[in-house]
């Protein structure tokens, strides 16, 4: 079953590339012909290579992990936000923070500071403090959201991402290259697609193009998430739910303890950065 057609990405102008000086010659097998000076994707190969991509993240979704959408650009930022809620998968859509994968520990350091904030204003500490004092802490919470809200569920290392202009987007492609974690990428004809895992040779500047490509991959990933909900429904009908809850709170533990050995970590890292500066 092809999860899109040719017609459907001829007419979202996924086919259009960029000006012929400004290619990437690795992106040659991809490379259908030249009209007027501009680079025309071969959308046979596209469509193959959607396809290839939309079951791999099938497969992830299906497993219960979380694929990380990584989109800077002003066309897809609204996209990809809307499409990656639709599956529930977490996403950076404002400025990519240098070492969120590779210093992971602080990153989750700073979204369970935004809960913390959350938590305090809830139950009534902040109440007694200053309207100064209270406004820098709502801005400082402001300013987490903004960066990292869209990724507070994401408790450990996602296990993909997928990655709209790669080119763009290098500094998330090499983090994601040195841990070895899957790279799926929307990749023009400028770009480089040697460090990419899955490679979908397509415009990265459209909105349209990125919604179409986005609808097939969402879609299966969808799939993905019904199959798993499905066979969870089975093995509870089956009795097979009361060992797994004890496999649940045993993997609950063990994570909560690579939580704090993480917060451990990161506390000895800013304690270490204190001394030197001091």
């Amino acid at each position: 079953m092809s999860r899109t057609n040719f017609d459907t990405l001829l007419e979202a102008g996924c086919h259009f590339g960029h000006l012929k000086r400004k290619w990437n010659p690795a992106m040659a097998p991809y490379i259908f012909m030249e009209r007027n000076g501009i680079h025309i994707i071969d959308l046979n190969k596209t469509v193959a290579k959607i396809d290839e991509a939309a079951e791999a993240l099938k497969q992830i979704a299906k497993s219960g992990k979380k694929v990380l959408f990584v989109a800077t650009k002003k066309q897809a930022k609204q996209v990809v936000a809307d499409k990656a809620a639709s599956v529930n998968m977490p996403y950076v859509i404002e400025r990519w923070p240098g070492g969120m994968l590779t210093n992971f520990p602080t990153i989750r350091k700073a979204v369970k500071k935004m809960a913390t904030i959350d938590k305090l204003t809830n139950d009534g500490t902040y109440s007694n403090l200053s309207k100064r004092e209270i406004l820098q802490i709502s801005r400082q919470r402001a300013k987490l959201d903004k960066t990292l809200g869209s990724i507070a569920d994401l408790t450990r290392l996602p296990s993909a991402l997928f990655v709209i202009d790669v080119m763009k987007e290098n500094i998330a492609v090499r983090e994601a290259n040195r841990l070895g974690i899957p790279v799926f990428g929307i990749v023009d004809t400028n770009s480089d697609p040697t460090n990419i895992d899955f490679v979908i040779p397509a415009n990265d500047d459209a909105t349209k193009s990125v919604e179409v490509i986005l609808d097939a991959c969402c879609a299966a990933m969808q799939e993905g998430l019904e199959e798993r909900k499905a066979e969870k429904v089975d093995m509870e009908a089956a009795g097979e739910a009361p060992a797994n809850k004890g496999k649940k709170k045993a993997t609950k533990a063990r994570l909560d303890k690579s939580d704090e050995e993480a917060i451990n970590a990161a506390k000895a890292a800013a304690f270490m950065k204190e001394e030197e500066e001091a």
